[in-house]
C-alpha cells in the first residue's frame, strides 16, 4: 500500500506544480499526533532516511524516502514530543525527545524532567531504552535540539530549562542549557548554562528558547536562540568545553519569536543554526535563519558569519515574493558535501489575505546571498486554529540528496510529506 501511494503521488507531481516527486509518509492517527516532524538522511547509508513526529511516532525508509514504515517509540523515561532525529555518520541514528517517566503528563511531578536520547543501530527499526541529560528536579527541560560533530565522535545537545513551566511568578526563570556525549549517547556531560540573560517561564517572547546547535570542522560549537525580540549567540571552540562568558547579540527580531498567523494554532520564529563543513568555497561559514516582521509581515531571514560568529552580515530575505503574505515556520540545512543551503517553509503568497497554505523550498549556492524559491505542494491546504500543527518542520541534505518534511491538512487530518529532491538545478 505504501508503495502504491508513493507511485501515485509521483505521478501527480508530474501533472501538478511541484518540481519534485512528493511522498506521503504518514497520516495522523490522533488529533494531536503527527506534528513537529524531524528528518535525517543517514550519511553512512543514504538509502536510509529516518523521521520522527509528535508524540512518539517514528518512520523509516530504506529506499531514500520513496516508501516508509512507521512505529511508536517507547522508553522508561517516557516520550513526550519535540522529536529531533540525527545521524552521526557512523551508522547510528538518534531520536531526542522530552520525558514523561510516570505517564501522568502535566499532572505528574516528573513531567518534562529531562531530555531523553534513544539510539538505533539498525536504520531506525528498533531503539534502545535511552539515556538522558539535564535531570534537575523540580525544574523542567524543554525544546531541545542536537547535532553530531563532523566526525561523529561527539553529540551536542542544547535546550531550555524552566524553573516552573507556565508560571507567571517573575522569580521563576528560563535559561539555555548545553551538554554533550562522546560515547554514542550512553552518557552525557554535566550541564552548562549558555545564557546570562534569563527569561520568564510563560513560553512567550520573554522566554529564552530555540537553541539549535551547529558543529564546525575544528571543534567549534555554535548555538543561537531567541529572547526579548532579539537573536542571541554563543560559541565554543573546544568541542563544548568552554564558552564565551556571555552571549552576544546577533540580530534584532521585530515582533519576537512568538508569532501569529490566522487559522494557525501557534507558530514561532526561533532561529536555526548550521555550519558549512564541506570542502566548498564557503567552508566554515556559519548561518542563522529565522522569521520576523521587520518589513511589516512575516518573512524568512538569514545572516552569515565568516569569522566563527565574531561578526554577522546584514540579514538577507529568503522568500522572493512581492506580496505582504506570511512566510513562516522555516528550517535550514546545509549540505555537508556541497555547501548548498536549503530551507523549507509555509507560504501564503498565493492568498495573502486568506488561509491558503503552500510549502516552499528555497535554495542558495552562494552562501545565502541569492535564493531560488520553488513551490513543493501540489495544491493549497487550509488549517484550523484548533488543530495543533506543531512548532517546526525540518529538512536534511546529503551530497545533493535533499529531504524536507512538513505537515499538511487534508480531509481534516494531518499528514506528513516529503519531497524527493536530487541535485537542484
Amino acid at each position: 500500500m505504501l508503495r502504491l501511494i508513493s507511485l501515485l503521488l509521483m505521478a501527480l507531481s508530474v501533472a501538478g506544480q511541484s518540481a519534485y516527486p512528493l511522498v506521503q509518509i504518514y497520516e495522523a492517527q490522533t488529533h494531536s499526533g503527527s506534528s513537529e516532524p524531524s528528518i535525517v538522511i543517514d550519511p553512512a547509508n543514504p538509502s536510509r532516511v529516518l523521521a520522527g513526529s509528535v508524540l512518539n511516532e517514528f518512520h523509516w525508509s530504506e529506499d531514500s524516502g520513496k516508501t516508509w514504515q512507521s512505529g511508536l517509540l517507547n522508553s522508561p523515561h517516557g516520550v513526550w514530543g519535540d522529536p529531533c532525529v540525527i545521524a552521526d555518520g557512523l551508522g547510528h541514528l538518534y531520536y531526542f525527545h522530552l520525558s514523561d517517566p510516570t505517564g501522568e503528563n502535566w499532572r505528574g511531578k516528573q513531567f518534562l524532567d529531562r531530555i531523553v536520547c534513544q539510539r538505533s543501530d539498525d536504520g531506525g527499526k528498533t531503539w534502545n531504552e535511552g539515556s538522558y541529560a539535564g535531570l534537575n528536579p523540580p525544574k523542567q527541560q524543554d525544546k531541545e535540539w542536537a547535532v553530531a560533530s563532523p566526525l561523529g565522535d561527539r553529540l551536542y545537545l542544547s535546550w531550555t530549562e524552566f524553573d516552573e513551566y507556565g508560571s507567571p511568578d517573575s522569580t521563576k526563570r528560563s535559561r539555555i542549557l548545553f551538554a554533550y556525549s562522546d560515547d554514542r549517547a550512553e552518557n552525557w556531560s554535566a550541564t552548562r548554562v549558555l545564557s546570562t540573560y534569563t527569561g520568564n517561564c510563560l513560553d512567550d517572547d520573554q522566554t529564552t528558547e530555540g537553541a539549535v546547535p551547529a558543529a564546525g570542522l575544528h571543534g567549534e560549537v555554535y548555538v543561537a536562540w531567541a529572547y526579548d525580540g532579539k537573536i542571541w549567540f554563543n560559541r565554543s571552540l573546544d568541542q563544548g568545553e568552554t564558552w564565551w562568558p556571555a552571549e552576544k547579540l546577533l540580530a534584532e527580531q521585530k515582533g519576537g519569536w512568538a508569532q501569529e498567523v490566522e487559522a494557525f494554532s501557534r507558530i514561532n520564529g526561533m532561529p536555526i543554526t548550521v555550519c558549512d563543513v564541506s570542502d566548498g568555497a564557503y567552508k566554515g561559514m556559519v548561518y542563522v535563519l529565522w522569521s520576523d516582521e521587520r518589513e511589516g509581515n512575516l518573512d524568512i531571514w538569514l545572516s552569515r558569519s565568516t569569522d566563527r560568529g565574531d561578526s554577522w552580515s546584514a540579514p538577507v530575505r529568503v522568500n522572493d515574493d512581492s506580496t505582504q503574505a506570511a512566510q513562516f515556520l522555516p528550517w535550514l540545512a546545509v549540505d555537508p558535501m556541497t555547501g548548498v543551503l536549503y530551507t523549507v517553509f509555509y507560504d501564503r503568497r498565493h492568498d495573502p489575505q486568506g488561509n491558503s497554505n503552500h510549502v516552499y523550498l528555497a535554495w542558495s549556492k552562494d552562501a545565502g546571498h541569492t535564493w531560488v524559491n520553488e513551490q513543493l505542494t501540489l495544491k493549497p491546504f487550509e488549517t484550523d486554529k484548533r488543530l495543533f500543527m506543531g512548532d517546526y518542520n525540518n529538512i536534511s541534505a546529503w551530497n545533493g540528496m535533499v529531504r524536507p518534511i512538513w505537515v499538511e491538512v487534508r480531509n481534516g487530518r494531518k499528514q506528513l510529506f516529503t519531497a524527493l529532491i536530487q541535485n537542484v538545478h
